[in-house]
């Protein structure tokens, strides 16, 4: 068999999001990806993903650190390990809560990452 589609993030180099956040894509449209999006975030203490929605169920992974995370009032800290699942089209989001950087894993169930930021007139895309 043929592996087709190998892919190595390391040979990307990481994007920077906001202050605070370094993100690297893994799958996306870009590379090939039908029907997911993944990509990890390198995130600063104190800072994070401002509150947000997708149109699809996204999973957030820690890797390492800790996070706040939260959808709509729901409010949690999560370390190395775990993982939260966001249903589509809730309000939520995160921060490194910790004194290490953050390094978290994103999975969205759509090739192309898509969000509506709280109070924004239009979607953010990325990896069209």
């Amino acid at each position: 068999m043929d592996l087709v589609n190998i892919i190595d993030p390391r040979q990307r180099a990481p994007e920077h999001w906001r202050a605070g956040v370094e993100t690297r894509m893994v799958a996306s449209a870009v590379n090939g990806a039908a029907q997911l999006c993944i990509f990890e975030q390198w995130v600063a203490p104190g800072t994070g993903a401002p509150t947000h929605s997708h149109p699809v169920e996204e999973v957030l992974t820690v890797r390492e650190g800790e996070a706040e995370m939260w959808i709509d009032e729901d409010r949690a800290v999560l370390t190395a390990g775990q993982s939260l699942i966001v249903p589509a089209l809730r309000q939520h989001g995160f921060r490194n809560s910790g004194t290490a950087p953050l390094h978290i894993h994103a999975v969205l169930a759509a090739p192309v990452f898509e969000a509506m930021m709280e109070g924004a007139a239009e979607m953010t895309r990325r990896w069209v």
